[in-house]
Protein backbone atom coordinates (compact mmCIF):
# COMPACT_ATOMS: atom_id res chain seq x y z
CA UNK A 1 0.00 0.00 0.00
CA UNK A 2 1.52 3.34 -1.06
CA UNK A 3 1.54 6.19 1.24
CA UNK A 4 -0.90 9.15 -0.35
CA UNK A 5 0.61 12.67 -0.32
CA UNK A 6 -2.56 14.32 -1.14
CA UNK A 7 -3.43 16.60 1.55
CA UNK A 8 -1.48 20.37 1.50
CA UNK A 9 0.97 20.75 4.43
CA UNK A 10 0.25 24.91 3.74
CA UNK A 11 -3.57 25.06 3.52
CA UNK A 12 -5.44 27.72 4.53
CA UNK A 13 -6.97 27.32 8.27
CA UNK A 14 -10.35 27.11 9.24
CA UNK A 15 -12.67 26.18 11.68
CA UNK A 16 -15.64 24.11 12.14
CA UNK A 17 -17.67 22.45 14.96
CA UNK A 18 -17.28 18.44 15.25
CA UNK A 19 -19.12 16.05 18.12
CA UNK A 20 -16.98 14.36 20.56
CA UNK A 21 -17.84 10.57 19.59
CA UNK A 22 -15.38 9.44 22.90
CA UNK A 23 -13.10 9.91 25.67
CA UNK A 24 -10.58 7.18 26.52
CA UNK A 25 -8.19 7.33 29.04
CA UNK A 26 -4.51 6.61 28.41
CA UNK A 27 -3.29 7.47 31.56
CA UNK A 28 -3.75 9.39 34.64
CA UNK A 29 -2.88 12.49 33.22
CA UNK A 30 -3.96 12.16 29.01
CA UNK A 31 -6.84 10.88 27.26
CA UNK A 32 -7.24 10.13 23.66
CA UNK A 33 -10.14 12.75 22.33
CA UNK A 34 -12.33 10.90 19.46
CA UNK A 35 -14.17 13.61 17.21
CA UNK A 36 -16.82 12.88 13.91
CA UNK A 37 -16.07 13.83 10.86
CA UNK A 38 -19.50 14.67 8.86
CA UNK A 39 -19.16 13.49 5.53
CA UNK A 40 -19.74 16.82 3.97
CA UNK A 41 -16.34 18.25 5.54
CA UNK A 42 -14.35 14.72 4.56
CA UNK A 43 -12.45 17.17 2.28
CA UNK A 44 -11.70 19.54 5.14
CA UNK A 45 -9.94 17.32 7.37
CA UNK A 46 -7.58 14.88 5.05
CA UNK A 47 -4.51 15.06 6.57
CA UNK A 48 -0.58 13.55 6.56
CA UNK A 49 0.39 11.56 9.30
CA UNK A 50 1.99 14.06 11.72
CA UNK A 51 -0.26 16.85 11.15
CA UNK A 52 -2.08 18.78 14.11
CA UNK A 53 -4.85 20.58 15.03
CA UNK A 54 -6.20 23.65 16.93
CA UNK A 55 -9.30 22.46 18.98
CA UNK A 56 -11.11 25.64 20.55
CA UNK A 57 -13.82 26.29 22.86
CA UNK A 58 -15.18 28.88 25.21
CA UNK A 59 -14.07 28.50 29.22
CA UNK A 60 -14.74 30.39 32.35
CA UNK A 61 -11.42 31.88 33.03
CA UNK A 62 -10.82 33.94 36.14
CA UNK A 63 -14.96 34.19 36.34
CA UNK A 64 -15.00 35.71 32.67
CA UNK A 65 -15.90 33.17 29.19
CA UNK A 66 -12.78 33.50 27.56
CA UNK A 67 -11.81 31.62 24.19
CA UNK A 68 -9.50 29.62 24.78
CA UNK A 69 -7.64 27.24 22.23
CA UNK A 70 -4.59 24.58 21.57
CA UNK A 71 -3.14 22.60 19.52
CA UNK A 72 -2.88 19.21 19.40
CA UNK A 73 -1.17 16.58 17.07
CA UNK A 74 -3.51 14.25 15.52
CA UNK A 75 -2.49 10.49 17.11
CA UNK A 76 -4.33 8.55 14.50
CA UNK A 77 -3.32 7.31 10.80
CA UNK A 78 -5.55 9.02 7.96
CA UNK A 79 -8.81 7.22 8.22
CA UNK A 80 -12.25 8.87 6.92
CA UNK A 81 -14.70 10.04 9.07
CA UNK A 82 -12.58 10.88 12.65
CA UNK A 83 -9.81 12.81 13.56
CA UNK A 84 -7.69 11.47 17.03
CA UNK A 85 -6.31 13.52 19.09
CA UNK A 86 -4.30 13.25 22.94
CA UNK A 87 -4.63 15.66 25.54
CA UNK A 88 -1.84 15.60 28.00
CA UNK A 89 -2.43 17.93 31.39
CA UNK A 90 -0.59 20.36 31.33
CA UNK A 91 0.74 21.61 35.31
CA UNK A 92 -1.72 24.43 35.27
CA UNK A 93 -3.18 23.92 31.81
CA UNK A 94 -6.22 25.50 31.72
CA UNK A 95 -7.41 24.17 28.30
CA UNK A 96 -5.96 20.39 29.51
CA UNK A 97 -7.69 20.37 32.67
CA UNK A 98 -10.81 20.91 31.06
CA UNK A 99 -10.35 18.32 28.78
CA UNK A 100 -9.20 15.89 31.59
CA UNK A 101 -11.56 16.23 33.54
CA UNK A 102 -14.43 17.50 32.27
CA UNK A 103 -15.49 16.61 27.94
CA UNK A 104 -17.43 13.92 27.61
CA UNK A 105 -19.10 12.08 24.25
CA UNK A 106 -21.75 14.07 23.05
CA UNK A 107 -19.80 17.70 23.51
CA UNK A 108 -18.96 19.80 20.37
CA UNK A 109 -15.72 21.47 19.73
CA UNK A 110 -14.67 23.80 16.94
CA UNK A 111 -11.68 21.85 15.51
CA UNK A 112 -9.34 23.91 13.13
CA UNK A 113 -8.65 21.82 9.70
CA UNK A 114 -5.13 20.24 9.85
CA UNK A 115 -1.82 22.19 9.30
CA UNK A 116 1.75 21.01 9.55
CA UNK A 117 4.71 20.67 8.05
CA UNK A 118 6.28 17.56 10.72
CA UNK A 119 5.20 14.81 8.12
CA UNK A 120 7.70 12.15 6.69
CA UNK A 121 9.00 13.15 3.20
CA UNK A 122 10.39 9.46 2.42
CA UNK A 123 8.28 7.58 0.07
CA UNK A 124 8.58 4.24 0.14
CA UNK A 125 9.32 1.94 -3.13
CA UNK A 126 11.34 -0.86 -4.17
CA UNK A 127 14.42 0.19 -1.95
CA UNK A 128 14.67 0.07 1.37
CA UNK A 129 13.63 3.30 3.94
CA UNK A 130 14.87 3.05 7.53
CA UNK A 131 13.34 5.93 9.38
CA UNK A 132 14.10 6.57 13.29
CA UNK A 133 12.05 8.99 15.79
CA UNK A 134 13.36 10.45 19.56
CA UNK A 135 10.02 11.59 21.48
CA UNK A 136 9.27 12.28 25.19
CA UNK A 137 6.01 12.03 26.91
CA UNK A 138 2.75 13.60 24.97
CA UNK A 139 5.81 14.21 21.86
CA UNK A 140 4.67 10.32 20.88
CA UNK A 141 1.30 11.99 19.35
CA UNK A 142 2.25 12.70 15.90
CA UNK A 143 5.26 9.80 15.77
CA UNK A 144 2.68 7.25 16.73
CA UNK A 145 0.77 8.41 13.39
CA UNK A 146 3.96 8.53 11.51
CA UNK A 147 5.33 5.06 12.55
CA UNK A 148 1.12 3.25 11.91
CA UNK A 149 1.40 4.83 8.41
CA UNK A 150 4.53 4.44 6.96
CA UNK A 151 4.91 0.90 8.58
CA UNK A 152 1.95 0.14 6.02
CA UNK A 153 3.20 2.06 3.24
CA UNK A 154 5.45 -0.69 2.61
CA UNK A 155 7.71 -4.12 3.38
CA UNK A 156 10.71 -2.27 3.21
CA UNK A 157 10.32 0.59 5.91
CA UNK A 158 11.71 -0.34 8.83
CA UNK A 159 10.90 2.31 11.89
CA UNK A 160 12.84 2.56 15.02
CA UNK A 161 11.38 4.42 18.26
CA UNK A 162 13.14 6.05 21.18
CA UNK A 163 10.35 6.97 23.81
CA UNK A 164 11.75 8.84 27.04
CA UNK A 165 8.94 8.99 30.25
CA UNK A 166 9.50 9.39 33.74
CA UNK A 167 7.66 5.77 34.46
CA UNK A 168 6.10 3.04 33.14
CA UNK A 169 2.84 4.80 34.15
CA UNK A 170 3.08 7.99 32.64
CA UNK A 171 3.68 6.26 28.39
CA UNK A 172 1.11 7.08 26.30
CA UNK A 173 -0.37 4.54 23.70
CA UNK A 174 1.48 1.91 25.36
CA UNK A 175 -0.77 -0.90 24.45
CA UNK A 176 -0.42 0.38 20.76
CA UNK A 177 2.95 0.60 20.75
CA UNK A 178 3.22 -3.07 21.74
CA UNK A 179 0.59 -3.87 18.96
CA UNK A 180 2.53 -2.75 16.36
CA UNK A 181 5.68 -4.66 17.38
CA UNK A 182 3.67 -8.21 16.78
CA UNK A 183 2.52 -6.59 13.86
CA UNK A 184 5.51 -6.19 12.55
CA UNK A 185 8.69 -7.75 14.38
CA UNK A 186 11.27 -7.52 12.30
CA UNK A 187 10.72 -3.91 11.36
CA UNK A 188 9.39 -2.01 14.15
CA UNK A 189 11.83 -1.54 17.55
CA UNK A 190 10.95 0.92 20.22
CA UNK A 191 13.50 1.47 22.97
CA UNK A 192 11.58 2.79 26.45
CA UNK A 193 13.40 4.75 28.22
CA UNK A 194 12.55 5.71 31.75
CA UNK A 195 14.51 8.56 33.97
CA UNK A 196 12.70 7.55 37.23
CA UNK A 197 12.28 4.00 37.17
CA UNK A 198 14.93 1.57 37.22
CA UNK A 199 14.81 -1.04 34.17
CA UNK A 200 16.88 -4.09 33.49
CA UNK A 201 19.36 -2.21 31.17
CA UNK A 202 21.51 0.84 32.25
CA UNK A 203 21.02 2.26 28.88
CA UNK A 204 17.27 2.90 29.23
CA UNK A 205 17.23 3.98 32.96
CA UNK A 206 17.67 7.40 33.41
CA UNK A 207 17.32 10.96 31.24
CA UNK A 208 18.24 10.95 28.43
CA UNK A 209 21.52 13.06 28.29
CA UNK A 210 24.83 13.44 25.74
CA UNK A 211 26.39 10.57 26.66
CA UNK A 212 23.13 8.19 26.92
CA UNK A 213 22.54 9.53 23.48
CA UNK A 214 25.77 8.39 22.17
CA UNK A 215 25.23 4.92 23.39
CA UNK A 216 21.65 4.48 22.36
CA UNK A 217 22.51 5.70 19.05
CA UNK A 218 25.97 4.00 18.70
CA UNK A 219 24.71 0.31 19.72
CA UNK A 220 20.98 0.33 19.12
CA UNK A 221 20.45 2.52 15.67
CA UNK A 222 23.73 3.25 13.31
CA UNK A 223 22.99 7.03 12.01
CA UNK A 224 24.71 6.79 9.08
CA UNK A 225 22.25 4.10 7.42
CA UNK A 226 19.17 6.59 8.62
CA UNK A 227 16.80 7.96 5.65
CA UNK A 228 14.81 10.37 7.89
CA UNK A 229 14.76 11.40 11.56
CA UNK A 230 11.73 12.76 13.29
CA UNK A 231 12.26 14.28 16.69
CA UNK A 232 9.32 15.36 19.06
CA UNK A 233 9.41 16.82 22.51
CA UNK A 234 10.35 19.44 24.90
CA UNK A 235 12.75 21.86 23.85
CA UNK A 236 16.30 20.67 25.39
CA UNK A 237 16.03 16.80 24.07
CA UNK A 238 15.08 18.18 20.24
CA UNK A 239 18.18 20.48 20.39
CA UNK A 240 20.41 18.00 22.22
CA UNK A 241 19.07 15.48 19.28
CA UNK A 242 20.00 17.89 16.60
CA UNK A 243 22.97 18.68 17.65
CA UNK A 244 24.61 15.31 18.04
CA UNK A 245 22.89 14.62 14.39
CA UNK A 246 24.51 17.95 13.18
CA UNK A 247 27.82 16.53 14.54
CA UNK A 248 27.80 13.46 12.99
CA UNK A 249 27.07 15.08 9.65
CA UNK A 250 23.53 13.93 9.35
CA UNK A 251 21.84 16.59 6.75
CA UNK A 252 19.13 18.91 7.99
CA UNK A 253 16.58 18.17 5.82
CA UNK A 254 17.06 14.60 6.52
CA UNK A 255 15.97 15.83 10.51
CA UNK A 256 12.32 16.33 11.03
CA UNK A 257 11.54 17.89 13.84
CA UNK A 258 8.26 19.51 16.37
CA UNK A 259 8.34 21.44 19.93
CA UNK A 260 5.58 20.80 21.82
CA UNK A 261 7.48 23.21 24.33
CA UNK A 262 9.84 25.82 23.89
CA UNK A 263 11.86 25.46 27.17
CA UNK A 264 10.58 28.62 28.50
CA UNK A 265 7.93 27.91 30.74
CA UNK A 266 8.29 31.69 32.31
CA UNK A 267 7.90 33.23 29.34
CA UNK A 268 4.17 34.43 28.48
CA UNK A 269 3.18 32.82 25.02
CA UNK A 270 2.34 36.35 23.43
CA UNK A 271 -0.27 38.77 24.27
CA UNK A 272 -3.22 37.91 22.59
CA UNK A 273 -6.16 39.90 22.11
CA UNK A 274 -4.77 42.52 24.88
CA UNK A 275 -6.18 45.52 24.64
CA UNK A 276 -3.82 48.34 22.96
CA UNK A 277 -4.77 51.74 22.03
CA UNK A 278 -2.91 53.59 18.66
CA UNK A 279 -1.25 56.68 19.91
CA UNK A 280 -3.44 60.26 19.31
CA UNK A 281 -0.10 61.93 18.90
CA UNK A 282 0.43 59.85 15.63
CA UNK A 283 3.80 57.50 16.69
CA UNK A 284 2.01 54.30 14.56
CA UNK A 285 2.82 51.69 12.86
CA UNK A 286 0.68 50.54 9.96
CA UNK A 287 0.07 47.06 9.55
CA UNK A 288 -2.01 46.02 6.75
CA UNK A 289 -2.97 42.29 5.76
CA UNK A 290 -4.76 40.04 3.39
CA UNK A 291 -6.81 37.36 4.79
CA UNK A 292 -9.49 35.36 3.10
CA UNK A 293 -9.30 37.73 0.24
CA UNK A 294 -10.12 40.52 2.67
CA UNK A 295 -8.08 43.10 3.21
CA UNK A 296 -7.58 44.69 6.83
CA UNK A 297 -5.34 47.95 8.48
CA UNK A 298 -4.76 48.56 11.56
CA UNK A 299 -2.92 51.17 13.61
CA UNK A 300 -0.65 49.76 16.33
CA UNK A 301 1.52 52.16 18.70
CA UNK A 302 5.59 52.40 18.37
CA UNK A 303 5.84 52.36 21.81
CA UNK A 304 3.84 49.25 22.64
CA UNK A 305 5.85 46.16 21.02
CA UNK A 306 2.58 44.73 19.49
CA UNK A 307 3.17 41.66 17.50
CA UNK A 308 1.16 41.91 14.17
CA UNK A 309 -1.10 38.87 15.21
CA UNK A 310 -2.39 40.98 18.39
CA UNK A 311 -2.93 44.26 16.29
CA UNK A 312 -4.72 42.24 13.62
CA UNK A 313 -6.98 40.45 15.85
CA UNK A 314 -7.97 43.89 17.34
CA UNK A 315 -10.28 44.13 14.30
CA UNK A 316 -10.12 40.08 13.19
CA UNK A 317 -10.80 38.03 15.43
CA UNK A 318 -10.75 35.05 12.82
CA UNK A 319 -7.09 35.77 11.97
CA UNK A 320 -5.67 32.39 12.55
CA UNK A 321 -3.36 31.16 15.50
CA UNK A 322 -2.95 28.30 17.77
CA UNK A 323 -0.03 28.35 19.99
CA UNK A 324 1.30 32.11 20.03
CA UNK A 325 4.79 30.79 20.99
CA UNK A 326 6.41 30.28 17.64
CA UNK A 327 5.82 26.85 17.81
CA UNK A 328 2.89 25.54 15.67
CA UNK A 329 2.88 27.44 12.69
CA UNK A 330 -0.74 28.71 12.81
CA UNK A 331 0.06 32.00 12.05
CA UNK A 332 2.18 32.09 9.35
CA UNK A 333 1.76 34.84 6.50
CA UNK A 334 3.76 36.81 4.00
CA UNK A 335 5.36 39.68 4.06
CA UNK A 336 4.77 41.72 1.17
CA UNK A 337 5.59 45.50 2.02
CA UNK A 338 7.62 46.79 4.58
CA UNK A 339 10.07 45.36 7.20
CA UNK A 340 9.55 42.92 10.56
CA UNK A 341 11.93 41.04 13.30
CA UNK A 342 10.62 37.26 14.12
CA UNK A 343 11.60 37.34 17.74
CA UNK A 344 11.31 33.13 17.71
CA UNK A 345 11.05 30.63 15.03
CA UNK A 346 10.49 26.93 15.80
CA UNK A 347 8.22 26.33 12.80
CA UNK A 348 9.27 27.40 9.65
CA UNK A 349 11.48 26.25 7.19
CA UNK A 350 14.69 28.09 5.96
CA UNK A 351 13.19 28.25 2.45
CA UNK A 352 10.31 29.98 3.59
CA UNK A 353 11.69 32.47 6.04
CA UNK A 354 14.01 33.26 2.43
CA UNK A 355 10.80 33.60 0.87
CA UNK A 356 9.34 35.77 3.24
CA UNK A 357 7.12 33.95 5.62
CA UNK A 358 7.02 35.00 9.11
CA UNK A 359 5.17 33.86 12.24
CA UNK A 360 3.02 36.99 13.18
CA UNK A 361 2.49 36.07 16.32
CA UNK A 362 6.29 36.47 17.10
CA UNK A 363 6.85 39.37 14.41
CA UNK A 364 7.28 43.13 15.31
CA UNK A 365 6.99 45.59 12.55
CA UNK A 366 10.23 47.60 11.76
CA UNK A 367 9.33 50.42 9.54
CA UNK A 368 6.26 52.41 9.36
CA UNK A 369 4.01 50.51 6.85
CA UNK A 370 4.06 46.68 7.23
CA UNK A 371 1.88 44.48 4.89
CA UNK A 372 1.30 40.73 5.36
CA UNK A 373 -0.35 38.40 3.58
CA UNK A 374 -1.93 35.25 5.12
CA UNK A 375 -3.40 33.57 2.15
CA UNK A 376 0.28 33.72 0.71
Amino acid sequence: MAVVLAPSTKRRSSFHTLTVRDVRRLTEDAVEVVLDVPPDLQDEYDYLPGQYVALRTTLEVDGEPKDVRRSYSICADPRPGELRVAVKRDLGGVFSTWVNESLKAGDTLQVMSPLGQFTPRTTPGQQAASLVAVAAGSGITPVISIARSMLASGPNVRFDLVYANRAAMDVMFLEELADLKDRYPSRFAVHHVLSREQRISPLLSGRIDAEKLEKLLGTVIAPDRVDEWFLCGPFELVQLCRDFLAERGVAADAVRFELFTTGEPTRPEGSIGRPVVPDAAGQNYTISFNLDGLQGSVQSPTHARESILNAALRVRPDVPFACAGGVCGTCRAKVVEGTVAMEENYALEPDEVAAGFVLTCQAHPTSDAVAVDYDA
